[in-house]
């Protein structure tokens, strides 16, 4: 008889009392389902409380004993949460399946994810939005525009594709050899390679509760990834100031044209918006320096990426 893989649910969570009971009661019941025919009884759900607030993790601690808890010690991010779930579950399973715990990613295609992987043989399975309807006229485009940018800046990123993904044993391995503090792991497990595949879907409301990726967090998110993959912002810099210094040619050999033939003008308009633009310009060129520095800086000194404070085993 063939083997069944064994198959660990990642759910990160972060002040989600509100919707883990049902999302716990969605994803049994759905697991029971995927059991009698496509996984393995040793499959779990992998529940990381990201330094919740509220009484996440008592949820987690007082369920049944087909859930792995785990605790961080404060709250160390999405990514962070998500990826201590996945190295602690590689040592035990064939293959994981990350999702968020608001259940918004549609768990009816979960069997798709482990038929690509257990009889089609991929690596990775990536789960993309078919659309952004139900997302805010702000939140669409900017996650539009942040797709591109990334794209265009040598990232290999995934349109539409969030953290809903089915990642082999063998990727999880790789995935240890990453050691970057700036965590993008959109950006990190395509880089990988292997065999992959895509399965669209339609994204659901939230089961209760609030959004915690505010747009601070999002812009902060996008940052990063943009920053932990490509040196071009750095590159378009010096274009940028090549361009200047041609300009400021042109205009130097202009102003000693006009004061040769007489006709020079004060000029003030033309001169404070000069000083304007190009005070600007340098201002955002150090900011975009000043972030790699940063990003350099928190790399050099390789702190933990969390740090795990409890564990409930099943």
């Amino acid at each position: 008889m063939k083997k069944l893989p064994i198959i660990y649910f990642i759910i990160p969570c972060y002040n989600e009392e509100e919707c883990l009971p049902e999302t716990i009661k969605r994803l049994r019941a759905k697991m029971h389902t995927l059991v009698r025919n496509n996984i393995s009884k040793k499959s779990k759900l992998v529940l990381i409380d990201d330094g919740s607030l509220d009484n996440t993790w008592g949820i987690i601690k007082n369920s049944k004993n087909d859930i792995i808890g785990i605790k961080l010690s404060k709250n160390f991010g999405h990514q962070n949460a998500l990826l201590a779930g996945m190295m602690y579950s590689k040592n035990y399973c064939d293959a994981i399946i990350s999702l968020d715990a608001d259940l918004q990613d549609d768990i009816n295609i979960l069997d798709k994810f482990i038929e690509k992987f257990s009889k089609e043989h991929y690596e990775i399975v990536y789960g993309v939005r078919k659309e952004r309807k139900s997302d805010s006229f702000l939140k669409r485009n900017t996650a539009q525009f942040f797709y591109k940018i990334m794209n265009l800046l040598g990232a290999n990123t995934i349109y539409n594709h969030a953290d809903y993904r089915l990642v082999s044993k063998r990727v999880l391995e790789e995935l240890s050899n990453f050691k970057e503090v700036n965590l993008f792991l959109r950006g990190i497990i395509p880089s990988i390679g292997f065999k992959t595949a895509i399965i669209e879907y339609a994204r659901e409301e939230r089961l209760a509760g609030k959004s915690k990726y505010s747009m601070r967090k999002m812009f902060n998110f996008a940052i990063d990834g943009i920053t932990s993959f490509s040196i071009k912002p750095i590159r378009l810099v010096f274009a940028l100031g090549a361009l200047m210094l041609v300009v400021s040619s042109f205009i130097l050999i202009y102003a000693v044209i006009i004061k040769l033939i007489g006709k020079a003008v004060s000029g003030w308009t033309f001169t404070i918006c000069s000083i304007w633009i190009i005070g600007g310009i340098q201002m955002i060129s150090l900011g975009i320096i000043g972030e790699y520095i940063g990003k350099s800086y928190s790399e050099v000194k390789s702190r933990p990426r969390y740090i795990i404070e409890d564990i409930k085993k099943s």
